[in-house]
């Protein structure tokens, strides 16, 4: 190998490493060990409080709280299902790679030049940082909406600098 292709194959090296790679996926704050808890508190509770109905003679009742039961799992389980999606931004010197991934598991995919990719931010007074977009050469694509306004913020401040650090290109090393 030349020492020529060696240096060219380094630059190309540093010109593919990430700036920044984040993958934001919706919060949920009950995991599957937080679900089997309450759902066994719900079954207990509904079973203790059926019983007085079904020794009343009032046993169709007891069928209300069972489907009160269901719902609830099922609430649960779809609540899970959207758990699934998630956003995937890496920024490199070259691209701007977005991967939108819903719960359904359709994936969609976007990739922009670094130089003619902005970030526009809508805000309001009240509630702060309301929504987020990538924008090159007039496409658009909305950006961290599973995150709350105060996040989304923080997250628009890195990947702004992301961006602006692409588009001063890779340090090669030079003096």
């Amino acid at each position: 190998m030349t020492p020529g292709n060696s240096l060219g194959s380094e630059i190309a090296d540093v010109a593919q490493q990430p700036v920044f790679d984040a993958t934001i996926t919706p919060h949920r704050s009950l995991g599957r060990n937080g679900f089997r808890i309450v759902m066994t508190l719900v079954c207990l509770t509904s079973v203790v409080s059926s019983i007085p109905f079904v020794v009343l003679g009032a046993w169709p009742v007891a069928g209300f709280f069972g489907l009160d039961v269901v719902a609830l799992f099922v609430a649960f389980h779809v609540n899970f299902r959207h758990a699934r999606a998630f956003e995937r931004i890496v920024v490199t010197p070259l691209e701007v790679f977005l991967r939108k991934v819903s719960h359904r598991g359709r994936e969609a995919v976007w990739r922009f030049n670094p130089a003619w990719t902005r970030l526009e931010r809508q805000t309001d007074e009240d509630y702060g940082l309301l929504g987020l977009k990538l924008v090159s050469r007039g496409q658009s694509v909305a950006v961290a909406s599973a995150l709350s306004p105060h996040e989304r913020s923080g997250f628009a401040d890195a990947l702004g600098s992301a961006l602006s650090s692409a588009r001063r290109g890779p340090d090669y090393g030079a003096p």
